[in-house]
């Protein structure tokens, strides 16, 4: 038999009232059926609890230890089970949110407009390279909100049960150092960058094929793409080794320069995502509202972008 809570309260009942018969009172049993009880605990305990004698039952060694523990283990269940009923009564006005995204301004925009709408919430962050990672996460409810992405029209990560919404869809844009020499123009042509090495950051969705067919329709082959993290494309954009390829939205950065690329040939779709059955649906609508607005902040920071939507008509 393993000890319950309920043979504790025994035990301390017995003790509280000095005998058999008067916690056998107390606890609404009858005698004999609360001498069984007690040897059974005792047997689970490993010795006797109570020496018995004419005018009732005093606590063994064993017996004391057990009481003294009982002093502590009953009351702080007691505790739990009011703070937990007090907490199933209360209104749910703050919650944990656990958000995910790849690697951007925008996840951290979002955190700072949610902090404000939302200020007792405690929030948390993941961030990926891999947009098939966060929808695992999602689907697994390890996050309950997702910042990912699509090149062009391209389907979402694909997981059950998810729902992704549309947050902005930017045009890719090339980096070049600040001497090159279309570091100046209003946009760039592919082909002008046909001799160049390409640098890029990760992903495992189809940007890179994207990227390759852009350029077979532009009549060149890129001569090498470099894969690594954001600083380190950054680097190599500075010393010249690369131009990088960056979402409108990337950050003003000392030494480069952002360009659009004539005739947009490439697209990056910023989505959210979430779990339809986990999901609160007025929850969710707040968090895309504030993701939406956190992009149109971030863009609104980068002038070639900005400078771009002037040129586009895009409000």
């Amino acid at each position: 038999m393993e000890l319950e809570l309920r043979h504790l309260k025994t035990v301390r009942a017995i003790a509280d009232a000095g005998s058999l018969t008067r916690a056998a009172t107390v606890l609404g049993l009858a005698q004999p059926a609360l001498s069984a009880q007690l040897k059974r605990i005792e047997r689970a305990l490993g010795g006797a609890l109570f020496e018995r004698g004419r005018h009732g039952v005093r606590a063994t060694a064993l017996g004391e230890l057990v009481l003294e523990r009982s002093r502590i283990v009953l009351p702080a269940v007691t505790e739990l089970q009011r703070e937990a009923a007090r907490f199933a009564r209360a209104p749910r006005t703050a919650r944990h949110l656990r958000l995910g995204g790849t690697h951007g301004p925008l996840l951290g925009a979002l955190v700072d407009r949610l902090a404000d709408v939302a200020p007792d919430a405690r929030m948390t962050t993941c961030t990926s390279w891999s947009e098939r990672e966060l929808a695992e996460q999602l689907a697994d409810g390890r996050l309950d909100f997702a910042l990912a992405g699509t090149c062009g029209s391209a389907e979402p990560p694909g997981a059950a049960g998810l729902v992704w919404r549309e947050v902005a869809v930017d045009p890719v844009f090339v980096m070049v150092p600040e001497v090159h020499p279309v570091a100046r123009r209003a946009e760039v042509d592919l082909t002008e960058l046909a001799g160049e090495e390409w640098a890029c950051v990760p992903g495992d969705g189809c940007f890179g094929d994207c990227f390759t067919a852009a350029c077979a329709r532009a009549g060149f082959t890129p001569r090498r793409m470099y894969e690594t993290d954001t600083a380190s494309l950054v680097h190599l954009v500075q010393v010249g080794r690369a131009v990088g390829l960056c979402r409108a939205t990337f950050p003003t950065t000392p030494g480069i320069a952002t360009r659009p690329l004539t005739g947009t040939p490439l697209a990056w779709r910023h989505l959210l995502g979430w779990h339809a059955l986990t999901g609160r649906p007025d929850t969710a609508e707040t968090v895309l509202a504030q993701a939406r607005m956190a992009h149109a902040g971030v863009a609104a920071s980068s002038d070639s972008y900005t400078e771009w939507m002037a040129a586009h008509r895009v409000p």
